[in-house]
């Protein structure tokens, strides 16, 4: 499960149903710092399961806070996020009057009355809240910049940092390769889910790119715009060691509460079988090019 801010929003208790899944069925989760779940609670509900997504915003003193609380959790692999260096004006949200803190209008207002199960639901569980800011942390301020990243400081949380280290929002092979080089333990190519700048290349051009400049044996992850088991298989196909989708379960949460999540889950494994059985494969492992049309497996 890639890192999603506030999933609360979707369903009432969204962390920690993703959490309960990852365990469930033996997959990563990855707490966005901006999650309705507090760090040392995912730590909990997701032992071992729970990775910790880092921006580095106004204050580099706070990443390093948000840092200590994550070893104090147990979290074992931190995700340094870098692929928002500046916030987008991202119109939809103006469009629809999504602000924060939240602010409720005449559009919201008919919204949340044609859908009476998900706002009895809302009500009912409360104001979903952001809980890694307050106190020594501050408040959250969704318009302040999240680039506060440069080299040195990749160094210096490289060496801090005892556990896995991923970047995530890598788009480009000479990067990838610096990184790998300063000790990084997996690139995350990823656009933010391409909601940030609508000209950023999709993932899946950058994919192979970057997995024949940094060779084949290194850990790469993808995510942004994966919908369904095929996508999946095909970013598999090109290179990708793992794959990370987002919104689809929020969608499902959104849909069906924890049900419609468990049914989205199942409906993912069926896709990637069949999928796999059309193109003749048996194991994730043997997934390689050689299943792409254009890769040298077309009938003569």
């Amino acid at each position: 499960v890639a890192p999603m801010g506030m999933c609360d929003l979707a369903w009432p208790g969204a962390d920690a149903a993703l959490g309960a899944a990852a365990i469930e069925r033996g997959f990563p989760w990855c707490l966005s710092t901006a999650a309705s779940m507090a760090i040392q609670d995912a730590a909990k509900v997701a032992p071992g399961r729970s990775w910790f997504q880092l921006y580095v915003a106004s204050s580099i003193d706070v990443a390093m806070e948000l840092t200590q609380r994550a070893e104090d959790a147990g979290v074992e692999v931190l995700i340094l996020t870098v692929d928002v260096p500046a916030i987008s004006r991202r119109t939809r949200d103006k469009r629809n009057g999504f602000q924060v803190p939240f602010k409720i209008g005449p559009r919201q207002l008919i919204d949340f009355a044609l859908h009476p199960r998900w706002s009895l639901a809302q009500l009912s569980a409360g104001t979903p809240e952001m809980r890694n800011f307050g106190g020594s942390i501050g408040r959250f301020m969704r318009e302040i910049g999240r680039g506060g990243v440069e080299w040195d400081f990749l160094e210096r949380l490289r060496d801090r940092w005892r556990g896995k280290i991923v970047v995530k929002g890598v788009m480009r092979p000479a990067d990838a390769i610096r990184m790998r080089n300063a000790g990084v333990d997996a690139i995350w190519v990823s656009n933010h889910g391409g909601r940030q700048l609508d000209a950023a290349p999709a993932t899946i051009d950058a994919l192979p790119v970057i997995r024949e400049a940094v060779g084949p044996g290194y850990p790469l992850i993808i995510d942004s715009g994966i919908r369904s088991g095929e996508d999946v298989v095909k970013c598999l196909a090109l290179g990708a060691s793992f794959v990370m989708m987002g919104r689809p379960f929020l969608y499902a949460l959104g849909a069906g509460g924890e049900k419609g999540l468990t049914e989205f889950l199942d409906v993912m494994t069926e896709e990637i079988s069949t999928v796999m059985a059309q193109i003749g494969v048996t194991r994730i492992d043997d997934i390689g090019p050689h299943v792409l049309a254009g890769r040298g497996n077309e009938r003569g």
